[in-house]
């Protein structure tokens, strides 16, 4: 009998083993339904921009629309007519002509005539320490003449309210900063599917519900719609301080929020853009900020892998070889998962049945940050509109 108490240490040990790949699964899925309650409770907090809102008389502030444009000649013709036909009463067009080599300024001067709403700004030199869409921003900036500022891009589509429900809202919630990010119109389902990744991706690393608590860290920005009050982004430096961010926009939401008030808004039905043609592009388009927006800590990407590979992708392994308590852990993992990822398609306009997908999409997301990595690592910085910009002189302009 002496032998036995050994035997039951044994396999008393043995069985507490054999709850390690229980504990992990349980892991995965507590780890799951957090962060999924915080994004599915949080994107409900943020409101719509075609939904605020309109009123029908009252006192207008003006505001100037300001947009960068290298070799935009193929877009143009279609994003600016809207631009044009935007219903507010006071407020002006800045078109800069960032040393096109196409049409791109003929096209705008010729607009131009036709409104004399539309003021063109021609870059011909870019100076040193500046990337080139944020000096020409700022150079739009340096000629605005509104209460308000609208930084924009050369391919946003607009509705004509936008501005009208976009100034009020701000006004009466004394904001100095307003953020909307637009319906991302995508031709083909693989792009889709790796857009509502991005969308899910973008949404939980900024947290926009919490963009404007004041007392939250979190802040952000979109490139397609940021709304400033001149007055406040002057005082703070306009441009100056994202001089050299490609992640201008995010850059700029957060110098924002440091000196006032700023808050995001979903823009899905007021406006819009064809963001990329392919997943390719996506991926090529990407590569110039998606190590900046990390900012440049290289241990960042491998952290994404890690995360990916054992919240995303070995869940789906193991409802192939793990059987028991572990295996309804992964089934609910699994289905949280893509749950949220059907859930997220309703913010960015896009087809519910691509969240389905979502990691497959957050593969080729992640992906792209690792890709992004090694490509600035390796040339030693980013290559932008023909411009390459040394990655020395990039790390330098924190914010």
């Amino acid at each position: 009998m002496w032998l036995d108490r050994p035997a039951r240490l044994y396999l008393a040990r043995a069985d507490q083993f054999m709850t390690l790949p229980l504990l992990l699964a349980a892991a995965i899925l507590l780890g799951w339904l957090f962060i999924g309650q915080e994004i599915f409770r949080g994107l409900r907090r943020v409101r719509w921009l075609a939904r605020l809102p309109l009123p029908a008389t009252g006192t207008w502030p003006r505001v100037s629309v300001v947009f960068a444009a290298r070799n935009e000649a193929a877009t143009l013709g279609a994003a600016v007519p809207t631009m044009l036909a935007l219903d507010y009463p006071d407020w002006e067009l800045i078109a800069v002509n960032d040393r096109s080599e196409d049409a791109t300024g003929a096209i705008l001067d010729q607009l131009a005539q036709t409104d004399t709403r539309l003021k063109v700004v021609h870059v011909t030199a870019l100076p040193e320490g500046w990337l080139g869409k944020n000096h020409a921003l700022a150079d739009g900036a340096a000629v605005a003449t509104g209460e308000w500022i609208l930084f924009t891009d050369a391919d946003i589509h607009f509705q004509p309210e936008v501005l009208r429900r976009a100034i009020a809202y701000a006004r009466a919630q004394t904001l100095d900063h307003l953020a909307a990010v637009p319906a991302l119109g995508t031709p083909g389902h693989w792009l889709g599917i790796c857009i509502n990744a991005f969308s899910f991706g973008f949404c939980a690393w900024l947290r926009p519900w919490k963009i404007a608590d004041p007392r939250s860290r979190a802040h952000g920005g979109v490139g397609a719609f940021n709304l400033v009050r001149a007055a406040t982004y002057r005082k703070l430096g306009g441009h100056v301080p994202v001089h050299l961010r490609p992640d201008d926009d995010i850059k700029l939401g957060k110098l924002m929020k440091s000196g006032g008030f700023s808050d995001f808004v979903f823009g899905a039905g007021a406006i819009s853009v064809a963001w990329y043609a392919t997943v390719g592009e996506m991926i090529r388009g990407l590569e110039k900020n998606a190590y900046a927006a990390v900012d440049y800590r290289w241990w960042v990407p491998p952290l994404g892998l890690l995360a990916l590979a054992t919240g995303v992708v070995w869940p789906l392994v193991a409802l192939f070889v793990t059987t028991g308590p572990a295996w309804w852990c992964y089934a609910g993992t699994v289905a949280v998962m893509l749950a949220l990822g059907c859930d997220q398609s309703r913010f960015t306009g896009g087809r519910r049945w691509h969240g389905l997908f979502l990691p497959a999409g957050l593969v080729v997301i992640v992906a792209t940050m690792l890709r992004s990595t090694a490509v600035t690592l390796w040339t030693g910085g980013i290559r932008w509109r023909g411009t390459f910009y040394p990655l020395r002189e990039l790390k330098r302009n924190r914010l």
